[in-house]
């Protein structure tokens, strides 16, 4: 792109990433003309979705509101995730979003928690998270600590229809000049001197010209690997999951702030509650068993009857050996997939969006660019890959086939690491810019039952009775606070209450 040449945004896809992509860039862009091209033929991958906290940045970013929101997309809130039979059969914790207990000087909670469950004093880690307690009495409201408290806000996230977040976004897109142009891609017009993508040309003839495209393409890759063959990483070897079936059922109360993450057979079963239905899928290794075999399970393990029949995705776990090729940028599924497993498709099209605002330049695309927006991009799928990894390793249902190799496998170094650094010494230590931070790491590690040998030595100055006197009051003091919270649901009809015409008749 030259800087007197007009700067035009072809966005190739809607969905979610399309629009996305669409709605942040005409927020945030000037001097530049957008235009998403999707074709009604084709269809999106959208079912319930489930989000993480960084949701909420994003949507304030775009200045949202938030009960807006909620009422045309039947979101719910989301405080973690219940993972239920992943450690052993008959076990499950929740790997809330919150804080881990509160530090006590430098040492962070888990050490002094560690040193109780030594001793026998300590309750179940749950026991001192708000987010879980919230969970455990169906609660939740909007926390805000008082003026110079050292505590950030109570973090959350949200359960809605990606389907319906897409239609959100078109909307906020094209009152800020985002053109929509309907029809299905049948060529691509390359520069015949510098390899870049010149147009997309569609089938009744429309040549839509750009001077950056971004692919939003889905597992496809449209432009970025059918028409530049940008390369695929396969991680199938570790995340061996390559199906899933997805159906609709109806809504049950409570309606809860949790996803619930449950182990099966081969693989595990969704369940995404939103004000309007529930969202249920079961993800599985398709070499483990059938897809029918899959989808009876699913059905046989629904709360309410199906609004829908199932239907199966085939995916393939890896990325895309680069994201950002010639003047092409893939974002969403385009450019690489991740199981569900802790929600986090959309973050990622958020922190690629992000990434491309940052680098965009308003000249040539350099080389420069290009390698610095793939390295960040490679960076942080392969930190979400590691600790995707680390519920299926971290197993211990003995004698399932599925679950045994997943056990017994060899993980990437940088996860050994942090397992063994872990079990020797209870200390996390996350790369720097990687989006699971320490909690998110104890959360699973003990969840899954792997406990350190030791903790740190300072813990051991607190004496013993001021050491049940803060685990004791800790927990006092969350409960406390819970019981102030609303009833999820009433909350939720209250503040964002679904619009009428997407309830199911």
């Amino acid at each position: 792109m030259s800087e007197t040449a007009p700067r035009r945004i072809v966005i190739v896809g809607g969905g979610t990433a399309g629009w996305m992509t669409a709605a942040a860039l005409s927020r945030f862009l000037s001097g530049w003309s957008i235009t998403l091209v999707e074709s009604d033929e084709i269809g999106t991958i959208g079912v319930g979705e489930a989000t993480i906290p960084s949701i909420m940045m994003f949507n304030d970013a775009l200045g949202i509101d938030e009960s807006e929101f909620l009422s045309a997309t039947g979101a719910t809130y989301k405080l973690g995730i219940a993972f239920e039979g992943w450690g052993r059969p008959d076990q499950g914790y929740v790997h809330a979003f919150g804080l881990v207990g509160s530090a006590l000087g430098v040492v962070p909670f888990h050490h002094y928690w560690l040193r109780g469950l030594k001793l026998g004093i300590s309750k179940p880690l749950g026991h001192y998270v708000l987010h879980t307690l919230a969970i455990a009495a169906n609660r939740f409201a909007h926390i805000q600590h008082p003026p110079g408290s050292p505590l950030p806000p109570m973090p959350y996230a949200f359960h809605f229809d990606a389907s319906l977040y897409a239609k959100f976004l078109r909307g906020f897109a094209e009152q800020r000049d985002v053109v929509r142009q309907e029809g299905r891609i049948v060529a691509v017009e390359r520069n015949g001197e510098n390899g870049d993508v010149d147009a997309v040309v569609l089938a009744n003839g429309t040549r839509v010209a750009g001077d950056l495209f971004v692919d939003c393409s889905g597992f496809r890759g449209l432009l970025i690997e059918q028409e530049l063959e940008a390369g695929f990483e396969d991680w199938t070897h570790w995340l061996q999951c390559d199906r899933a079936i997805a159906v609709p059922c109806a809504r049950v109360d409570p309606l809860i702030p949790l996803t619930r993450s449950i182990a099966r057979k081969a693989g595990w079963q969704w369940r995404i509650p939103l004000q309007h239905r529930i969202g249920n899928g079961y993800v599985f290794k398709s070499s483990e068993i059938s897809e029918d075999e899959a989808a009876a399970t699913l059905l046989a393990n629904l709360d309410a009857e199906a609004l829908a029949d199932p239907r199966t995705i085939r995916f393939k776990t890896g990325r895309r050996s680069k994201t950002w090729v010639r003047n092409v940028v893939a974002i969403g599924l385009s450019s690489g997939f991740i199981e569900p497993l802790e929600s986090t498709s959309i973050h990622l099209i958020q922190t690629a969006i992000t990434r491309l605002v940052d680098l965009l330049p308003a000249g040539e695309v350099t080389d420069a660019i290009r390698e610095d927006y793939n390295s960040r991009a490679a960076f942080e799928m392969e930190r979400i890959r590691d600790f995707i990894i680390l519920h299926y390793h971290a197993n211990q249902r003995e004698g399932e086939p599925f679950w045994d190799a997943l056990r017994t496998m060899e993980v990437p170094e940088p996860l050994q690491h942090k397992i063994d650094l872990f079990r020797a010494t209870g200390r996390v230590i996350p790369s720097f810019d990687e989006l699971f931070d320490t909690r998110a790491w104890i959360h699973v590690m003990i969840g899954q039952n792997i406990l350190p040998e030791t903790y740190h030595p300072i813990a051991d100055q607190l004496p013993e009775a001021r050491l049940r006197e803060f685990l004791d009051g800790l927990e006092r003091s969350h409960m406390q606070q819970v019981a102030r919270m609303p009833e999820h649901g009433e909350f939720v009809a209250k503040f964002g209450p679904v619009k009428q015409e997407l309830i199911p008749a």
